[in-house]
């Protein structure tokens, strides 16, 4: 929904460098938006052009429901070099670029001020490692208070996707074979947030966190630290009173520094029956024209090179360069053909663990079993 004042503004725009096109812009909610979209790529109906995420691309892709974009020659759609190199590979399956890049989200660390200064404690900044998360994390948990130092969700995109590459370890392979869920270093950062719950006592439990989202945690006052990406800077900004009390650093460095890149795509469905309109629309959506348009809404980073600073500029209380400087030390979201299911896993085996009913090495095992035999599956089928 925030986002559709933006898209309506870029449509009436490229509708009037083409007389005669009308450009119709559908709203689907999130939560049925991807089994709409199934439905509608399987039986012929889907839109001319749509947006496309990570975790989803290798399933249309790997179908045939994309159309390819060219990205050389007079006729090219996107410029590779006009967007980050870890945007436009997320969307190259086989070769092929399937997704002109549309936004981009980064993850940051946001903090309320109130805690951070009733607590006597530095609020953070781009020097904080690990170690000063946890200690300041505990310092600022407050039982009497029902306050808590840090919330610790099983997040894969805010929080076990970014402390896994800062303490050196990884969750696929490069070639998409294999699960990193056995390394060492990708225990040692799921550990951090395990130990959040059940060492520090800096967190709530994950039935907590489950019974309460921990966005409405952050917003209520009863968290003090909360990792989360840049889209949510708009919903904090929008409420005057959070807005005079929160404030952004970047996340705590562990061996290295690292944030999950991600972002969506626009892509052409392949039975549209206007292709070349179809790819000329896509081309203008992520071009700099459309791109300057969202990012003065507000919404959302927008991907073309150059254009992000009016997003920047637009929440002055905050200090969004951290999202923007954090595309140097960011990392490819982890994707393979059919990331849906070994996501699923990871999600259901990892809860045992933040929940304490199982360790955190059974667990781990247990995925990276499962998910090797989800990814031997799509090696087999020739997705």
């Amino acid at each position: 929904m925030e986002q559709l004042p933006a898209m309506q503004k870029a449509a009436r725009e490229f509708e009037r460098t083409r007389p005669g096109v009308r450009v119709d812009v559908q709203l689907t909610p999130l939560g049925v938006y991807w089994t709409k979209l199934r439905t509608a790529c399987t039986s012929g109906s889907a839109p001319d052009v749509f947006w496309m995420n990570g975790p989803n691309f290798g399933l249309y892709a790997g179908a045939g429901q994309l159309l390819p974009l060219e990205t050389e020659g007079p006729d090219a759609v996107l410029r590779p070099a006009d967007f980050p190199a870890d945007l436009v590979s997320l969307y190259r399956w086989e070769g092929v670029q399937y997704a002109a890049p549309k936004d981009f989200d980064t993850v940051a660390l946001w903090f309320n001020k109130e805690h951070f200064d009733r607590a006597g404690v530095d609020h953070p900044d781009s020097t904080w490692t690990w170690q000063d998360l946890i200690t300041n994390a505990q310092r600022l948990t407050d039982p009497r208070r029902g306050t808590y130092g840090i919330a610790a969700p099983v997040w894969a995109q805010e929080n076990y996707y970014d402390s896994i590459p800062q303490a050196g370890g990884w969750v696929i392979s490069e070639d998409r074979t294999r699960s990193g869920y056995s390394d060492p270093r990708t225990i040692e950062g799921l550990r951090l947030w395990t130990d959040m719950i059940h060492r520090y006592h800096a967190s709530p439990t994950l039935q907590q966190l489950t019974d309460t989202e921990p966005t409405q945690m952050f917003q209520s006052g009863r968290l003090a630290m909360f990792q989360a990406p840049s889209y949510n800077a708009a919903t904090f900004w929008a409420d005057p009173e959070l807005r005079a009390k929160t404030g952004v650093a970047p996340l705590a460095k562990g061996r290295r520094r690292a944030t999950v890149i991600h972002g969506l795509g626009n892509v052409v469905y392949a039975r549209t029956r206007q292709p070349e309109l179809a790819r000329e629309f896509v081309r203008f959506l992520s071009g700099r024209q459309a791109s300057l348009i969202q990012g003065k809404h507000g919404t959302a980073i927008p991907a073309h090179n150059g254009t992000q600073e009016p997003w920047a500029a637009g929440m002055p209380e905050f200090d969004l360069q951290v999202f923007l400087d954090a595309v140097d030390y960011a990392v490819p979201f982890p994707i393979s053909a059919n990331s849906a299911a070994w996501g699923h896993k990871e999600q259901q085996l990892l809860a045992r663990a933040w929940s304490g009913d199982e360790s955190l090495t059974s667990m781990t095992g247990a995925l990276t079993k499962a998910m090797n035999q989800l990814l031997d599956q799509e090696r087999r089928s020739g997705s």
